[in-house]
C-alpha cells in the first residue's frame, strides 16, 4: 500500500516568528511558497488515488449521481412560484429558476430561468459561486443577490429585479465582504460589514450596522449599532409578519457563538430587549411573536421558568407596546431524550420538527382561543423528517423524509385542506438490500450512554473484518441525524462495507444541554465519546483496529485529529476535511475567533491549558504511528484557514509520518465549488478508504 511523505519543505525555522512553530509560513494564504508547496502536495496525491483502478470508477460514478436530472429539485415557496438552484453537466456553476406548484408535479416541470450563473460568470470573467438571493417582500420583486468568488465566505451583494432578469442599474452594488444584508423597503437596506478601521471583530466579522438609502455611497450609511470590538459579530434584524409588515428593525448583537443581543431601533436610543443570550426570535403567526430558548430562563416580570429547548410566544401587541416586560407563554417544552431539530411559519401556523431519540416527526401549532394546540403531520416513521419549505402566503409547506437506506422523498402538506401528498423521490442510488441499520449505544469514560447508528452488511462475520468508516461531528448543537447519502453508499456500502453514525455530546441530538456538557473545560467529552464509540465497534467484533476509519470535516476533522493523536491504535484510516488542528493559533486564523465560546481562548492561560492538552497539531510527535491521514482542505476557505490541514501535513513529514494531502484551489469551506469538484473529492476519499481498510 502506497502513502505519501512530503519532500523536503523550504522556508522551516528560517521563516518562522514562533520558536516552536516551524509551520507558520504555511499559514500565509496564497504565499508563493505556501501555494508552492500545496502544489506538490496536490501532485503527489492525486498521482499516487488516481492511479488507483478504483478512482475513475467511483468519480464517475459519483458524477453520474450528483448531476442525475432525476434529482430532487427543491425549492422555496415565494409569491413568485417555486424557486430553485440547479447545478449539472451543462449548468456547472448553476442556474436560478422558478416554476409553478402545478408544473411542478409534474415529472418534468417547466423552468423559467431567472439567472443563470454560467453565463454571467463567463461575461464577467469571474468564477462567480452563487450565495443565494433575499427578496424584498411582499412583491418578492428586488432582490439583494450574493456572489462569491471561488466559494469564500466573503461575498459582493447586487440588487437584482427578478421580473426584469436582470441586475438593477444604479441599484445597491455592495463590493466583496463578510457581510449581512436586510431589506427594510424599497429605498432602505441595513447592512453590515467592514467600514473601516475599528469596525471588525477579532473574529473577521463586523460589529457595526448602518442604514443605507438607494442611491448613497457607503461613506454616507447612517450608523444605527455599534457592538463592541470584542463581540463576533453584529447583524441586521428586521422583523417581518406573513403580510411583510415590519413591526421592529434593529441588531443582533453576537457576544460569542451562542451568545445573543437584540437591541430594537427606537426614536431616541436603542431598546436591548429581556431575552436571555441564549435564544433566538422565530418570527411572528397568528399575533404571536416567536421566540427559541437554548438555555433555562425565568423572565424578569413573571414568575413562570421555560427550560433550556423550548419555544415560547409572546403577545405581538402588548409586546410592542412594551417589549421589555410583556409575558411570554409556552408553545412547546421538550421530554427527556427530545430536542427541537427546526422551525418555520407560514400564514397561520408555527412548525416544528422535534426528535425524540434521534427520530424525528412534524408538527403544525395553531394559536386558537388563547392555546398552542399541536396536530403531527402524518408522514412516514422511523425516519429522519426536515421542513424544505413554508409558504406566507397559504399554510402550505413541504419536507424531506429520509432514511440511512431509504431514498429520500419530498412531501407537500397543505394544512388548510389536509392534503398530503409525494411530490417528488430519489431514484434509489446504491443497492441497499444487503444491508441493515441497528441503533446502540457505547458508554463513555465518565458512564454516559453515546447513541450511534451502524449500517453494515447483512452478511458481517462478526470476527472484526468489515472494514468501516465512522463519522462524527459532535459540536456546535448539530445533529447528526439518519439521512441517505447517495455517494457514500455507492462508493462505500454497496462494496460490502459498513458505515457508522454516532451521536456525540457537543452535537444537538438531545437539545441543549447535549450540547452545554461538552463545551470549553469539558470539550474533551465530545473525544472520548467517539473513541468509546470505536471501542464499542470493536468490542463488538463487528470491526477491528486493522479495518477500522475516521471521518468528519470542520469541527468533524478537529474531532478526527483529536481520535488519531489521542488513540491511534483504534484506527487505520482517517479522513480529515478542512479541519481545526492547531488550537493554540486557531483565534488568529481565519473567522477561528468566533468559535471561542465552543472550544475557549487560548489567550487565557487556563483555557489555554485544557486546549493545548488535545490540540491535534500539538499532539501529533515521535514515537507514534499513526494512521496515515488524508487531509483535504481549500485554499478559498476563509472560514476555517487551510494552515490548519497544511500544518498538520507538514508536521507529518517533518516526523516521517505517512499521509496524503489535498488542497482545493476553490470550493471555500464546502472545498469543492462544483458538482465536478465534489465527485472528485469523493472519489478521492473513498479511494483512499478502500486502499487503507479493504485491501490486505
Amino acid at each position: 500500500m502506497t502513502c505519501l511523505f512530503s519532500a523536503a519543505l523550504p522556508h522551516t525555522v528560517a521563516a518562522a516568528t514562533e520558536a516552536d512553530d516551524p509551520f507558520l509560513w504555511l499559514e500565509e494564504i496564497e504565499g508563493p511558497g505556501a501555494l508552492a508547496w500545496a502544489r506538490a502536495e496536490n501532485d503527489k496525491t492525486l498521482g499516487a488515488l488516481q492511479s488507483d483502478p478504483r478512482y475513475q470508477r467511483f468519480y464517475e460514478e459519483a458524477l453520474n449521481i450528483l448531476q442525475a436530472n432525476d434529482r430532487i429539485p427543491y425549492v422555496s415557496l415565494g409569491r413568485g412560484g417555486l424557486n430553485n438552484f440547479w447545478q449539472d453537466e451543462k449548468q456547472v456553476r448553476g442556474v436560478w429558476r422558478r416554476t409553478t406548484l402545478e408544473s411542478y408535479r409534474t415529472q418534468s416541470p417547466q423552468w423559467e430561468t431567472v439567472l443563470d450563473i454560467d453565463a454571467l460568470a463567463d461575461a464577467e470573467k469571474k468564477n462567480w459561486v452563487f450565495r443565494g438571493g433575499s427578496c424584498l417582500p411582499p412583491e418578492e420583486r428586488l432582490c439583494l443577490v450574493e456572489l462569491s468568488e471561488g466559494g469564500k465566505d466573503a461575498v459582493f451583494v447586487r440588487e437584482f429585479d427578478r421580473d426584469a432578469k436582470a441586475f438593477v442599474t444604479n441599484g445597491f452594488d455592495l463590493p466583496e465582504g463578510k457581510q449581512d444584508v436586510s431589506w427594510v423597503d424599497v429605498e432602505t437596506i441595513l447592512i453590515a460589514r467592514d467600514w473601516g478601521e475599528g469596525t471588525m471583530s477579532p473574529s473577521g466579522y463586523p460589529f457595526v450596522v448602518k442604514e443605507l438609502k438607494r442611491g448613497q455611497s457607503l461613506g454616507e450609511a447612517r450608523e444605527g449599532f455599534r457592538g463592541e470590538p470584542t463581540d463576533v459579530q453584529a447583524a441586521p434584524f428586521v422583523l417581518r409578519d406573513s403580510e411583510g409588515t415590519i413591526h421592529a428593525t434593529g441588531a443582533v448583537r453576537s457576544i460569542s457563538a451562542f451568545e445573543h443581543e437584540y437591541v430594537l431601533f427606537g426614536p431616541r436610543l436603542p431598546i436591548k430587549l429581556n431575552l436571555p443570550k441564549k435564544a433566538s426570535i422565530g418570527g411572528i403567526v397568528s399575533g404571536r411573536l416567536l421566540v427559541m430558548l437554548k438555555e433555562d430562563w425565568t423572565p424578569p416580570y413573571g414568575d413562570t421558568g421555560f427550560a433550556a429547548g423550548s419555544f415560547i410566544s409572546y403577545d405581538l401587541a402588548e409586546w410592542k407596546r412594551d417589549p421589555l416586560r410583556a409575558s411570554p407563554t409556552l408553545v412547546f417544552k421538550p421530554g427527556p431524550r427530545q430536542a427541537l431539530s427546526g422551525f418555520g411559519v407560514t400564514r397561520n401556523l408555527l412548525i416544528l420538527t422535534i426528535l425524540d431519540d434521534v427520530q424525528s416527526k412534524a408538527f403544525v401549532y395553531k394559536y386558537d382561543q388563547d392555546t398552542w394546540r399541536a396536530t403531527p403531520v402524518p408522514l412516514p416513521e422511523n425516519a429522519s423528517v426536515g421542513l424544505t419549505a413554508a409558504s406566507n402566503e397559504s399554510d402550505e409547506m413541504m419536507f424531506s423524509v429520509s432514511s440511512f437506506l431509504m431514498p429520500t422523498s419530498l412531501w407537500y402538506f397543505d394544512a388548510a385542506t389536509e392534503r398530503l401528498e409525494t411530490l417528488k423521490a430519489t431514484p434509489p442510488r446504491f443497492n441497499a438490500s444487503k444491508h441493515v441499520v441497528e441503533q446502540f449505544e457505547a458508554t463513555s469514560r465518565d458512564g454516559t450512554r453515546i447513541p450511534y447508528f451502524l449500517i453494515r452488511p447483512k452478511s458481517a462475520k462478526f470476527d472484526g473484518s468489515t472494514p468501516t468508516l465512522l463519522y462524527g461531528y459532535g459540536g456546535f448543537q448539530v445533529p447528526l441525524l439518519p439521512s441517505y447519502a447517495s455517494l457514500m453508499g455507492r462508493l462505500w456500502l454497496e462494496q460490502g462495507n459498513a458505515y457508522v453514525v454516532a451521536n456525540l455530546r457537543g452535537g444537538g441530538e438531545f437539545g441543549p444541554q447535549w450540547h452545554q456538557t461538552a463545551q470549553g473545560a469539558t470539550k474533551q467529552r465530545t473525544w472520548d465519546d467517539f473513541i468509546a464509540v470505536a471501542e464499542d465497534l470493536i468490542r463488538r467484533k463487528i470491526t477491528s483496529p486493522r479495518r477500522l476509519g475516521v471521518s468528519g470535516g470542520s469541527q468533524g476533522g478537529l474531532l478526527v485529529g483529536t481520535a488519531i493523536t489521542q488513540r491511534p491504535d483504534l484506527f487505520n484510516a482517517a479522513v480529515v476535511e478542512v479541519p481545526l488542528f492547531d488550537m493554540l493559533r486557531f483565534t488568529k486564523l481565519g473567522a477561528g475567533a468566533s468559535w471561542i465560546g465552543e472550544y475557549g481562548d487560548p489567550a487565557i492561560p487556563e483555557q489555554r491549558e485544557w486546549l493545548e492538552a488535545y490540540s491535534p497539531y500539538h499532539k501529533l510527535v515521535s514515537g507514534k504511528t499513526y494512521p496515515a491521514p488524508f487531509i483535504l482542505t481549500s485554499t478559498k476557505d476563509d472560514r476555517v484557514h487551510p494552515a490548519h490541514g497544511r500544518k498538520a501535513a507538514a508536521r507529518l513529514a517533518e516526523l516521517g509520518q505517512p499521509y496524503f494531502y489535498y488542497e482545493n484551489i476553490d470550493g471555500g469551506h464546502g472545498a469543492a465549488a462544483n458538482l465536478i469538484e465534489h465527485a472528485r473529492k469523493a472519489a478521492l476519499e473513498y479511494t483512499y478508504a478502500s486502499r487503507r481498510l479493504v485491501d490486505e
